[in-house]
């Protein structure tokens, strides 16, 4: 899958953007028919320690799926977004059988 990465106010390393690819690859295994991604990764201004954002869009034939999770590293914020991409493909395969 083809995935594009944009770090917002800072620059990634080639090891952060390694993780997310590698997390986003195996999303594959569950849908294998995910066009490609897009990785926004943010720096926020506001108070505590979540002000790490990440933000993914997943293109499907047919639909856009999107995930955006704030946590204190970039590492966490990927895959709970992930996590949250995981469940939204297993319910858009589950709605591409039942039709």
């Amino acid at each position: 899958m083809k995935v594009q990465m944009q770090s917002v106010h800072f620059d990634a390393d080639q090891k952060l953007l390694d993780f997310i690819q590698k997390r986003l690859d195996k999303l594959e295994t569950f849908y294998d028919r995910v066009t490609e991604g897009e990785v926004i990764m943010r720096l926020n201004n506001k108070d505590g320690i979540d002000n790490k954002t990440v933000e993914i869009k997943l293109y499907v034939p047919g639909s856009t799926l999107f995930a955006q999770e704030d946590a204190a590293s970039f590492e966490a914020a990927a895959d709970a977004a992930s996590e949250s991409l995981k469940r939204q493909i297993t319910k858009h395969k589950e709605k591409l059988v039942s039709h």
